[in-house]
């Protein structure tokens, strides 16, 4: 198992952002961006298959994981801090032209960062399982029916209630079992994460759509076509908004297809992101 070692940096209002590195920082960086109430280390499948090539970089979101967790909901819903706090990773790392990757919920922070600090210093976008939108602005058609938004339980303030949820949500996030001790860490990695970060991270109305539709680095979607939580239409609209993306969709693969499929989407990822680290944005 390759090993993550774990840093600290600070985002712009002063929160505690935990990250951990993998490879050597010579080689071409990929910054990973995990999904609602996870943790960096949901990547490690994809840290053993690339830490040779690649100089990996995983955060915890702010509220989740080791990262620190601010009670105020504004905390979670300003767009600007979410994007300052890729560019406060980026910039304790000294990352010359990332690629971002980012996992359901990720696809927000990605977004904000895009928003607030554009693409030119990136090499690239990676989503798999992407969000297009929350709140308000999320249509029907974007929503599987394990969209965590349809749990109430998940945000309880009740911890039997929210761990038997959770243990649900993550057993629906794949299409097929994952291996016992990969299932248990996903269950405890998610319960890091308390109930009013989780309710916060749902209270703002944000289209992502017309970011991306802006963004000008190429885009990659990798898609699990059984997903259960973010259909697979929304990875396909993703795409098709991107004037330089491509859609990848995996038949038989649920909401997490680097755990279900690492192989195939290690090399996907690898594939675009060599073929992109040295062009131009």
């Amino acid at each position: 198992m390759t090993p993550l070692s774990t840093r600290h940096t600070q985002g712009s209002d002063g929160t505690a952002i935990a990250y951990a590195t993998a490879g050597d920082p010579a080689h071409p960086p990929i910054m990973l961006i995990h999904g609602w109430a996870q943790q960096f280390t949901c990547w490690q499948a994809l840290a053993d298959r690339l830490a040779d090539r690649f100089h990996l970089v995983a955060l915890d979101l702010r509220g989740h994981g080791a990262s620190g967790k601010p009670d105020d909901p504004a905390a979670y819903t300003d767009t600007r801090l979410w994007g300052d706090d890729i560019a406060a990773v980026i910039a304790a790392e000294g990352l010359q032209r990332p690629t971002l990757v980012g996992w359901s919920y990720g696809s927000r922070v990605i977004a904000a960062h895009l928003a607030t600090h554009g693409a030119a210093h990136l090499a690239g976008v990676v989503l798999a399982g992407g969000i297009l939108a929350i709140g308000a602005a999320r249509e029907d058609w974007m929503v599987g029916a394990a969209s965590p938004g349809l749990d109430r339980d998940l945000y309880t303030e009740d911890l039997p209630r929210r761990l038997a949820a959770t243990a649900r949500f993550v057993d629906a996030c794949t299409a097929t079992p994952l291996p016992r001790q990969t299932y248990g860490a996903l269950v405890g990695a998610n319960m890091l994460c308390p109930a009013h970060v989780r309710r916060a991270l749902f209270g703002a109305d944000i289209d992502l759509r017309p970011v991306y539709a802006a963004m000008t680095c190429p885009g990659l979607v990798i898609h699990g076509l059984a997903d259960a939580v973010v259909t697979a239409q929304t990875g396909r609209a993703a795409a098709a908004l991107m004037r330089r993306g491509q859609f990848l969709g995996y038949d038989g693969i649920g909401h997490a297809p680097f755990l279900e499929d690492p192989d195939r989407f290690a090399t996907d990822l690898a594939d675009f992101v060599s073929t992109h680290h040295q062009g131009t944005p």
